[in-house]
């Protein structure tokens, strides 16, 4: 059985990311790009996959670690019989030639060390050509080279490379591993030592910028350092996670590549980053939204590639074990040819957000915008694959008709307060055809809730949002029953289940296996019920959120409540994006309410 998710710690560059494990071994690492290829992949399959170990020689997993103070610089202790030593872990983010640096320090006495490197190009199907060249070991395969350089000798044995070194008190042993092309040249030698201080003074000076001053300081400051480090800097992107097939269900076949930008986290996360005051940060993601949703307004996407990418083909790689047994191992991701209504909804937030909080406005926004809006006109009545991106039939779900309130919203709150040139009555009718709607057809009387969608008595955490959306106030009583259904019907010891499975089988997509709670859902039950007046509750919820944090303050997107672990892809952007936004709620920087937009809902 591998370790589990929530034993491995996050590296980034804000190009890519690499997964430690607590037993030292990076497990995980895509070069140069977060959607590359794996070059060690032994999180999916096992350590012939590729992997890069440094350890004692017991083998144990380290008695302690941590991030270096606002940092991401992992450094992983082991106390041994013979002595103490410590691994720094870190991936300078220099933006170009990307590498991942790491090294041994001794602590006390001596300690027998060993190094076991298993270079693996293309998700463990190419065995690459090693060389020496000078005191740099080099690996290449196809498009990809590594370059490796270190003062130990490794030796190269059975399509591996290992050594065995003592480190005694005082001593600092580094290993450098530098991607490059595999057409050119070998990149110039980095000094490791120079480049620990650069990694920490970069972490130290982004995030003194954090604004945050309410009661969870570290545990903010941890998320917006995941948020960042999920960054495709050449672009602005951010990645839902840095993973993909990581599973819903251990051994099931909810297997997701999440190594893209979904437009859906974009409110979301601007959210997040002008609250905690990174306007840069959230500037940026927001002109990587305005270049990616370009062209033709009836082809949006749910997600793209970092880059702005639109066809991100899903393959099935039958070679891969999969994490724990769990198969397929998929890359890419069908989900970008769904018709998700929603995501309009989510992109007229996203930029409303931007506008209103200040961000330079960029010329060509309105017009995507107005685009948008008349596109919604005709499409907003049609059935869509909805934001749990099912892949069964189309229905008329809650939520995404929900979401094109939403759009309609914003757009005439732009035209009225901003005074740009829209037909806002022509706006104002669909809105309230919307609205309508979405109270007739959208709400169960006798559930006192709303549901999944039209016609159906299954619950969905997605309808937590409306209040926060502003679609009706928090204390109106449908909400107030909704909040109560889905808290008797629709959480596993008190976590949100994203919607109702039969027989352990989620009607809506016909998948084989159940999944854990879903993270997000969670904290938007805090913030609903924060709405809601009930602040006790919203806060005894979040602090037990809290909990679920692996040591370093990493979550997943799903928890297993029973088995009392971490499930699918990791870290989570939108976990991560939730813990922020309801921090933020908790700690009456701003009403929930005002954080979601316009808010008109009281007039209805």
């Amino acid at each position: 059985m591998p370790e589990r998710i929530e034993d491995y710690a996050l590296l980034g560059d804000l190009q890519t990311a690499a997964l430690v494990s607590r037993s030292g071994s990076v497990d995980w690492l895509c070069f140069p790009r977060f959607d590359s290829a794996s070059c060690f992949g032994a999180l999916l399959d096992s350590r012939e996959a590729g992997r890069w170990l440094i350890a004692p020689v017991s083998g144990e997993p380290a008695t302690d670690r941590r991030y270096r103070k606002n940092t991401l610089i992992l450094e992983s202790e082991w106390t041994t019989p013979t002595g103490r030593v410590r691994v720094i872990d870190f991936m300078p983010p220099r933006g170009t030639a990307p590498d991942i640096v790491r090294i041994v320090e001794g602590l006390e006495g001596r300690v027998e060390m060993q190094t076991e490197l298993l270079v693996r190009f293309d998700y463990g199907a190419i065995v690459p050509w090693v060389r020496r060249e000078g005191d740099s070991l080099l690996a290449v395969g196809g498009p990809d080279a590594l370059c490796i350089r270190t003062p130990v000798d490794l030796e190269g044995a059975e399509m591996a490379h290992t050594a065995r070194f003592t480190v005694s008190a005082g001593d600092r042993v580094p290993f450098v591993a530098t991607w490059f092309p595999s057409a050119q040249k070998p990149p110039k030698r980095v000094d490791p030592e120079e480049a620990l201080k650069e990694t920490e003074h970069f972490w130290l000076e982004w995030l003194s910028g954090c604004h945050y001053m309410g009661d969870w300081p570290e545990a903010v400051r941890t998320s917006l350092m995941v948020l960042k480090a999920l960054t495709y800097a050449p672009t602005g992107g951010i990645v839902a996670a840095p993973t993909t097939s990581l599973p819903e269900h251990i051994g099931g076949e909810r297997n997701w590549d999440y190594r893209y930008c979904w437009l859906r986290d974009a409110s979301f996360t601007l959210y997040a980053l002008m609250n905690a005051g990174f306007a840069d940060e959230a500037r940026r993601w927001r002109d990587w939204l305005l270049r990616a949703v370009a062209g033709d307004v009836s082809r949006l996407q749910i997600l793209y590639g970092v880059a702005g990418e639109r066809r991100i083909s899903e393959l099935e790689l039958p070679w891969l074990d999969g994490y724990a047994g769990s198969q397929p191992v998929r890359i890419g991701n069908a989900a970008h040819e769904q018709f998700q209504l929603d995501v309009y909804g989510e992109v007229m937030d996203a930029l409303h957000i931007a506008r209103e909080h200040g961000l330079s406005e960029d010329d060509h926004a309105w017009s995507l915008q107005a685009q948008l809006m008349e596109y919604l006109e005709g499409a907003w009545a049609r059935p869509d694959e909805g934001i749990w991106e099912v892949r069964g039939p189309r229905r008329h779900f809650t939520h995404s008709k929900v979401l094109a309130w939403v759009a309609f919203d914003r757009a005439i709150d732009l035209v009225e307060r901003f005074g740009l040139d829209g037909p806002a009555d022509r706006w104002r009718r669909a809105r309230e055809d919307v609205h309508r709607e979405v109270l007739r057809e959208g709400f169960d009387t006798e559930l006192n809730a709303f549901t999944q969608s039209y016609g159906s008595r299954t619950l969905d955490a997605s309808t937590l949002l409306i209040p926060l959306v502003g679609f009706l106030p928090g204390d109106d009583p449908r909400v107030v029953g909704t909040i109560d259904a889905i808290q008797q019907q629709l959480t596993s010891h008190g976590l949100v289940m994203r919607y109702q499975a039969v027989d352990g089988t989620n009607e809506i997509d016909g998948l084989s296996g159940g999944e854990g709670a879903f993270l997000p859902c969670s904290f938007w039950l805090a913030d609903a019920l924060t709405m809601a007046g009930r602040g006790d509750e919203a806060r005894q919820l979040f602090d037990r959120l809290l909990g679920l944090r692996n040591d370093l303050g990493l979550l997943a997107e799903e928890y297993d409540p029973v088995a009392k672990r971490q499930l699918g892809n990791f870290p989570q952007a939108f976990t991560h994006v939730g813990l922020v936004n309801t921090a933020y709620n908790l700690s009456h920087h701003a009403k929930p309410v005002d954080q979601r937009g316009a808010a008109k809902a009281g007039a209805y």
